[in-house]
This record gives C-alpha cells, sequence and structure tokens, in this order.
C-alpha cells in the first residue's frame, strides 16, 4: 500500500476465505472474521482461541495476539457483553493508533463504531493493497498449477465428447445423451479430486453459448460449437486459473469455422500486443477493428446483443476478476500483471458463438503463456 502516517494504521477485520485482502495479507485460510492491523509496517492479527495456535503456526504476519485478552480488556473498561470491534478498539488504544484505513467495502457497522469511539476511519478503493495486481514468482507458480488441473479437465471433458456417439443429431455416451450438467459434474469431481473447487463452470452448446455467462444445459447437439469455460480456484493456494476453449463434434459448417478463425486470430492479435507499457485499451481496440473488417458487426439485434461485447481480458489472483483490465477502459500493464486474453464473437442467428482464453504473465518485451492447452475446434 501507499506509505500511511505514524498516527494511521491499516486494519481489516474480514475472514479469509471470502477477503481476498485478508488472505493476501496473512497468508492463512479462516473461514470467520479475524482482525488484522498494521502499524509502521508492523503487522499484528488478532485470533480467537480456536485459532491462535494454529495463526502462530501458518500465518506470515509479524505477531498473533489474543482476542481472548482484549475482549477482557473491553469488560474491565465497562464493555459487559463485547464484540469483536470491541476488541479491536482495545487493540487500536494499546498501539496509540489514532486513525485507520479500511477496504472499500469495510462495514459500515464497525466503522460507526470506531468513529463513535474517537477514531478516523478513511476507505481506501481498490485495489487495497497496491502491490497485488503484480504477481511475484510464488504466485504466478501457484497460478500455473491450477492451471495445469483446469487444462487436464478440460482434456478429459473432450474425451467425453471425442468418444459419443451421434444419434439424431445428439452426442451420446455410454449413459445416454451427453448434457451440459453432466458433464459440468465430471469436471467439477475432477477437480475437486485435485484440491481445486469449480463453481458455475460454463459448458454451454449452440446458442446458450451466445450468452457468456449462461452455464449451459441440456443436450449438447453435433456440429454446434460448446463453449467451455473453466476458472477453479486451489483450495491450497486460494488462486484461481481461468481457461476458455470452444470445440465443436464435427463436422461444422463453413461459418462457424471461418467464426472460430476469426476468434483465434482476435487471440493472437491481443497476445502479439500484450506487455508491460501498453494500454489495454489499445490492445481491446485493435481486436475491435480486426472483427469489423473481417464483417462480423457487434450491436443489439432482435432484442440481443451479438458480435464481441465484452473485454478483451482481466486481471486475476486470488479473485476471479482483479486489475487490470483489457477493454474499453485504459489501463496500463505493468510487468507481472497476470491476465486472461480471451475475445470472444456471438451471433443467435448462426446459432452459437465461440471464445478463447488463455493466462498470461506480462513482461517488459512482451507476455509469458501460462496456458499449454491446445487449440483444436473440430473433434
Amino acid at each position: 500500500m501507499n506509505a500511511t502516517p505514524d498516527n494511521e494504521a491499516v486494519l481489516l477485520i474480514a475472514d479469509s476465505e471470502s477477503s481476498a485482502d485478508m488472505l493476501y495479507a496473512t497468508g492463512l485460510f479462516v473461514p470467520d472474521p479475524f482482525t488484522y492491523l498494521r502499524v509502521g509496517g508492523r503487522s499484528t492479527i488478532m485470533m480467537s482461541d480456536l485459532e491462535i495456535d494454529r495463526a502462530r503456526a501458518q500465518s506470515k504476519v509479524d505477531e498473533v495476539v489474543s482476542l481472548t485478552d482484549y475482549t477482557d480488556r473491553a469488560k474491565t473498561n465497562g464493555k459487559a457483553d463485547p464484540r469483536i470491534v470491541d476488541a479491536v478498539i482495545e487493540l487500536l488504544r494499546d498501539r496509540e493508533v489514532k486513525g485507520v484505513r479500511v477496504p472499500y467495502g469495510f462495514p459500515l457497522g464497525y466503522a460507526d463504531k470506531l468513529r463513535d469511539r474517537g477514531f478516523e476511519v478513511a476507505a481506501k478503493e481498490d485495489p487495497f493493497w497496491d502491490e497485488r495486481p503484480v504477481k511475484s514468482d510464488d504466485e504466478v507458480a501457484a497460478i500455473s498449477e491450477v492451471s495445469r488441473y483446469t487444462e487436464d479437465a478440460l482434456r478429459m471433458a473432450f474425451g467425453l465428447l471425442a468418444e459419443a456417439d451421434v444419434k439424431d443429431g445428439v452426442l451420446h455416451g455410454p449413459e445416454g445423451p451427453l448434457t451440459s450438467e453432466y458433464i459440468r459434474t465430471r469436471i467439477h469431481v475432477f477437480l475437486l479430486e485435485r484440491d481445486c473447487i469449480a463453481q458455475h463452470t460454463i459448458v454451454a452448446g449452440g446458442v446458450q453459448g451466445c450468452d457468456p455467462h449462461n452455464g449451459g444445459s441440456g443436450p449438447l447437439r453435433a456440429g454446434e460449437p460448446i463453449i467451455f469455460d473453466l476458472f477453479p480456484k486451489s483450495t491450497k493456494t486460494g488462486y484461481f486459473a481461468d481457461i476458455t476453449r470452444t470445440v465443436a463434434k464435427g463436422p461444422v459448417s463453413d461459418a462457424f469455422r471461418r467464426l472460430y478463425d476469426t476468434v483465434l486470430e482476435g487471440q493472437e492479435t491481443a497476445l502479439s500486443r500484450v506487455r508491460a507499457g501498453v494500454d489495454g485499451q489499445e490492445i481491446h481496440g485493435e481486436v475491435e477493428r480486426l472483427f469489423e473488417s473481417s464483417g462480423y458487426e457487434t450491436g443489439a439485434k432482435d432484442g440481443r446483443m451479438q458480435g464481441f461485447f465484452h473485454g478483451t481480458g482481466h486481471g486475476f489472483g486470488l479473485e476471479i476478476h482483479e486489475p487490470p483490465r483489457i477493454s474499453k477502459v485504459s489501463q496500463t500493464l505493468v510487468a507481472g500483471h497476470v491476465v486472461t486474453v480471451e475475445p470472444g464473437l456471438y451471433y443467435p442467428g448462426f446459432g452459437g458463438g465461440v471464445r478463447i482464453e488463455d493466462n498470461v504473465v506480462v513482461t517488459e518485451d512482451g507476455c509469458v503463456n501460462l496456458t499449454r492447452l491446445e487449440k483444436v475446434f473440430e473433434m
């Protein structure tokens, strides 16, 4: 974070299962809210009796103190039934803190209580930790690990499609018609066995793929594009991967093949432009111009959006969406950013859409592609 005045501290009160900022600061998975305080460069967490020994062994902070000790102080100072915020107040007084800087989404109730007791509370907009968008070597390794599992899950799913029979245009496996739900479950189980949790995985066939966040449902059909978008999180590290492939159990029409080839060209164009110092807005604009010059228009038609109507990419790490964006918004890429590159084209009138997504690390002179999964459209 940016430097703070000596009398101002950094304060978080959150669980680290849902707060990436807390997980980043502590390196510790805790399901219940706890307190992180940084004063003068020294970090402290205040933990319950249930978690204190584990926190001392596993967290990356400088100091772990007892929540019970500070709730007891609050009782001594007249609080009959002290809550976590009362213990926080005692901790701040103990450290002679007058003001705190908190995340933008800090609970209003806690902020009100702190202000009522005379503390200044200032919220900082995201990213709360200024250094978080730039990934360390260890973070890149964690992302790469979950990426390998994600790729293996996709290969497993593609194997189901490759081995499927076609009956009346519908894909069939040994247990009957192949559905989005069946393949999604197989993917989730595969990843869970590798300590990864996948939610809202997209297996969207045909026109369902024209809604980029439609998870997909029902039987999958031959000759139609099927969009697979997997973004699991490692339960060991908390880091995500985010990989998309579009495949079809062929043969496909010339229109779908041209659509796929154009999206692939758009992705290759974007990948060739990614490097430190480049504005993501410029990269996105190049992809838009390529698609338009290829005859693929974007806009509303018959009440639905079609064409290329989302960003080219986004950062990710401990959250699936983090700064920076490669989109219509101006944001400059920095060495160490980890971003997706995922252009897409969607045409309900064609009966389907295409999206291809890789994960890259931005470098001074280009990028390193962390995604090794092959790009094959027709199976």
